[in-house]
């Protein structure tokens, strides 16, 4: 093949599935140290040793890369002791944002980051047993947990909801919760008007509702319908 291309040297790279031995096996004959898989966007943080920074990159940064291209992630490559200090920055992170958002202390915090538990959505809807098998995580605490994950998760989403134009109405509604509402907001359901226009059925959709809750919701949000007419008559 190499005669045929008049001599231009060709480098074959074994495919492999896991795209971690992939990225390896591209990086050859660089020894790669760890990686750090950000699937959100799609890159990795590659780390070498600091005497092999300089082959991994290549010439103005060619053989990262190509090596980028051939495998569809973005690769970042790093010694291995700036990995390192920004694994330990980002565990940090975490730990602070568990600690905020789940309301628990330092040590709770730092056995879900040890865990691997990377988000508020793993911690809220994780299977319970996973959270169990974690030394000295008892059932009440498990709860609390998940609650205040779920609760977190749905404030947030309020939050966002409110910058798109969620009316305020819909959120003050009578017998509305949080959950409910983050439930509602999925559904496309941003004002009481879009509530009153929903059948018992549709809102039935909802996990955890009943009959008798959204025959009695709906009512409610068309009340201003019949004092219209009430009106009109």
């Amino acid at each position: 093949v190499s005669k045929e291309l008049n001599e231009e040297k060709i480098d074959v790279i074994l495919w492999d599935e896991n795209p971690a031995q992939f990225v390896i096996n591209a990086m050859a004959p660089v020894e790669v140290v760890s990686i750090i898989f950000d699937e959100d966007s799609d890159s990795m943080d590659v780390a070498v040793k600091e005497s092999d920074v300089s082959q991994a990159i290549g010439h103005r940064g060619q053989n990262v890369r190509l090596a980028s291209q051939l495998t569809g992630w973005e690769l970042n490559v790093m010694n291995e002791f700036k990995a390192e200090e920004k694994r330990e920055a980002e565990a940090q992170n975490l730990i602070n944002l568990f600690r905020n958002q789940l309301h628990v202390d330092e040590e709770v915090a730092t056995a879900l980051v040890e865990e691997g538990f990377t988000s508020l959505d793993e911690i809220a809807y994780v299977p319970i047993a996973e959270l169990l098998d974690i030394e000295e995580f008892d059932e009440p605490l498990v709860e609390q947990l998940r609650r205040n994950a779920k609760d977190a998760l749905v404030t947030k989403a309020i939050a966002k909801e409110e910058v798109n134009g969620i009316a305020p109405d819909l959120l003050a509604f009578e017998g509305m919760d949080n959950e409910l509402a983050f439930k509602m907001v999925a559904r496309g359901v941003v004002t009481v008007e879009n509530l009153a226009e929903q059948s018992v059925d549709e809102l039935m959709e909802i996990e955890g509702m009943d009959k008798q809750r959204a025959a009695a919701m709906i009512m409610k949000a068309r009340e201003p319908w019949f004092s219209a007419d009430a009106q009109n008559t």
